[in-house]
This record gives C-alpha cells, structure tokens and sequence, in this order.
C-alpha cells in the first residue's frame, strides 16, 4: 500500500506539471512568439507604393519596410508576407492568418471596431486617376455623381463609403480587387475614372502611358484625408503597444524618411495624430 500512494501522488504531480506546461503555452501571447521565433508574417494587398510584389517576387512598399526596420529594433530579424485581396485583410488577420497588417490602411472609426491600429505613419489625401484630358471634366465626387461617370473603386477600400456619401450609386460603381485593376478598367473605357490616395494614383498614371492621368485638383472633404497605420488583432494589444512605442522614436528620422523616399513619401506626410484621436471621429 505505501508503494502505490506515492507513485498516484508522483503521476498526479506529473499531470498537474504537464497541464500546467500546456497552459502556459497555450496563453503564450503573439509577442512572446514573434520574439522567440524572431519572425512576424505581414499581411498585405498590392497596392503600390504602400505594399506590393515587386519584379523580383520580394514584398516591398512603405508599410512592409517600415515594419521591417521596426521590427529590426526590436530584435525580430524574419518578415513573413501573406498577399491577400484587399478587402480580405481584417478577416485574415482575425483569422490568424498573420500577424499585422502592412498595408497602408487608413485608420476610420468602423476598422477601430475590428482591430487595433498604431498612430498613424503618413497622411495622405486622395484623387482621380482618368483618360488623359479628363474628358468628362471630373474634379470630385460630385461631378461623377452629377454626371452618371463611372467609377472604379478598390473593394474595402474608405473610398466607396466616401462615394456613395456624395450620391454616387451603386450603378456608377464598379468594385475591383486591385489597382491593377482600376488601371485596367479606366484605359478600356469600362470605367471613366478611378479614386485612390494620391501617391496610388500618380503611380498608375505612370504605369499607364500617355493613355491616362491623375488629376491635380481633386476638390474633396479635408476630413477624407487618410491615416495609414499597422493594425493588429484587438487580443495583441501588447503587441501594438511594442510596436507603437519603436514607432514614435524612429518616425521622423533621417533613417525613416530614407526608408519611405522611394516610395514617394516625405516630410510632408508626417502626422502628429494619434489612434485614439482618429478613431474617435
């Protein structure tokens, strides 16, 4: 009998380390696994010059090299991308299927619902990317949707709530999945113009030829101003909170403004406005 009390109490003692083990892995946060693995998987839309593949297959764009610098300082030296659709990145991340998303998406009350966003690393506002010539005079939301244009509008994207505000209807709109794709639709006529940030649109017009460009007055709300940010799930709130705090140190650098000149960004595009601020709107 005093054989076998020990060795119950010796398996019970086992067990209880053991589930204690699992347990404490289990609750292990996305931090402590991005740190011990030293990697982090991105997820992001091509979309120049904010994330895309570029020729040679690698992922580039402000977002993934400033999320690689970032993450350089705090020891994670891997960037795993994940390329999804658009309007398939907050679904992905809340699915696990990365860990951050590194995509330039502006920061709007309704995201601020789904996930969390770092303060914003750029300010951007908006125009049309049209045949050359503007043929249909179009300077606003307004004029499309007085003027029953066509606008081709990246799914997901702020810009199609922004559209039908101004009376656009959804009759007037045609929903792509990419840039690519808004470019496409503009130079074959299915669409008379396309909307995005400025910097996306300047980058198509360029890729486009002599066939289209991006206008130099859009007059819109200043409110419709855009401010990307990183965005995570709203459980790795420590994991935001890391991240957030190399950004404020290093935003405004020399080093950060080398890092996104190539990518058409500057000085100018510095905000100093926070998450909290923006998703309070």
């Amino acid at each position: 009998m005093s054989s076998v009390i020990p060795s119950r109490f010796g398996r019970l003692a086992l067990a209880c380390a053991l589930l204690t083990g699992l347990a404490a892995g289990a609750q292990a946060s996305t931090l402590d696994k991005v740190k011990d693995s030293s990697s982090v998987r991105i997820g992001y839309a091509n979309e120049t010059p904010f994330a895309y593949t570029a020729l040679d297959g690698s992922v580039t764009g402000e977002s993934p090299e400033i999320v690689r610098k970032v993450f350089e300082r705090m020891g994670v030296e891997k960037i795993n991308p994940v390329l999804t659709e658009w309007g398939s990145l907050i679904p992905g991340l809340r699915a696990s299927r990365f860990d951050l998303i590194a995509a330039g998406m502006y920061i709007t009350p309704e995201r601020c619902k789904q996930v969390l966003f770092t303060d914003p690393h750029y300010q951007l506002p908006d125009t049309l990317l049209v045949k050359t010539g503007n043929p249909k005079g179009l300077h606003s939301y307004e004029d499309i949707a007085k003027s029953g244009a066509k606008v081709a509008i990246m799914s997901g994207t702020v810009n199609l709530g922004y559209a039908r505000n101004s009376g656009i209807t959804d009759e007037q709109i045609l929903q792509v999945p990419d840039t690519t794709a808004q470019l496409q639709a503009v130079r074959a006529g299915r669409a008379d113009a396309a909307v995005g940030t400025q910097l996306t649109m300047k980058g198509l017009a360029d890729k486009g030829g002599d066939s289209v460009e991006a206008i130099a007055e859009f007059k819109d709300d200043p409110a419709h101003t855009g401010y990307g940010a990183l965005a995570f799930r709203p459980e790795d709130k420590d994991l935001r909170d890391a991240v957030n705090a190399e950004l404020k140190k290093w935003l405004g650098s020399e080093e950060h403004l080398a890092t996104v000149k190539p990518f058409g960004f500057d000085q100018s595009n510095i905000t100093d406005k926070t998450a909290a601020e923006l998703c309070g709107q």
